[in-house]
């Protein structure tokens, strides 16, 4: 495994607003390489305005962003190289099928995995001719994680991957997860699956309102809480009794 000592990514004093809401307060956080970072949040927190932010698809208000010792406007072609995307909400045209999107993707790198082995790996190879659109929920998510892995990233950023997902398929795909962080990948990611945040996540970092809550590992934030589980340390976190059951049911 790749020494851990070296930062990744960097953020300080990162804001965003949209008019009178302000999605992003003040963040400021270091992820390390090769290891699982978890952003979590309620609906709304801010968290896909962040990773918009980090990547440079959304423009800041001000703080700074170092991605890969770069900035995204000192150079951005070295970090659209070397870093992996799948956001929640993805859209292809209707029309394209699954090998020729991964083809289309491929060519944008210089160097790439083998998208055949991909699609093997998360079980939708016989999907290969089909097209997007004929996809299942599930399987567009999966296909999704093969496109932002295509291109062997440094750091990848997975935005509520496993939603959509049955039981043995999110497995699966921690599984994945956890090989690719042996083989020294970072991984930033999303979720309200707390099981799939204490399983997967070396640190982790609530946020509500735009602004940090609590950051730390797992083990230290249900402890900090006084709670027994990482849900009801979520819950604690955010401000939601223990009998919010919308709450709960979402995540």
């Amino acid at each position: 495994m790749k020494n851990t000592s070296k930062i990744l990514l960097s953020v300080h004093a990162l804001n965003k607003s949209y008019k009178e809401l302000q999605a992003v307060d003040n963040l400021s956080f270091q992820i390390m390489e090769g290891e699982i970072f978890g952003l979590l949040g309620p609906n709304g927190a801010g968290k896909s305005t962040t990773i918009e932010c980090l990547l440079g698809t959304r423009e800041i208000d001000s703080g700074e962003v170092v991605l890969l010792d770069n900035t995204i406007a000192n150079n951005s072609r070295n970090i659209f190289e070397n870093v992996g995307v799948q956001f929640q909400d993805s859209h292809y045209p209707d029309l394209i099928k699954v090998g020729e999107l991964c083809r289309m993707t491929a060519v944008l790198y210089k160097s790439t995995e083998d998208y055949k082995d991909l699609l093997k790996q998360f079980s939708i190879e016989k999907k290969e001719k089909k097209r997007v659109s004929e996809l299942s929920g599930g399987e567009k998510q999966k296909l999704s994680l093969v496109l932002a892995l295509i291109n062997k990233p440094q750091i990848v950023f997975l935005d509520e991957l496993t939603t959509g997902l049955d039981p043995k398929a999110r497995r699966d795909v921690w599984s994945y997860l956890k090989l690719l962080k042996q083989k020294g990948m970072t991984i930033f990611l999303t979720s309200h699956y707390m099981d799939e945040v204490r399983y997967l996540c070396d640190r982790i970092m609530i946020i509500n309102n735009g602004k940090e809550v609590i950051e730390g590992k797992p083990e230290i934030v249900i402890t900090e809480s006084g709670k027994e589980t990482m849900e009801d340390a979520y819950l604690h976190f955010i401000g939601e009794g223990e009998n919010n059951e919308t709450l709960v049911h979402t995540v």
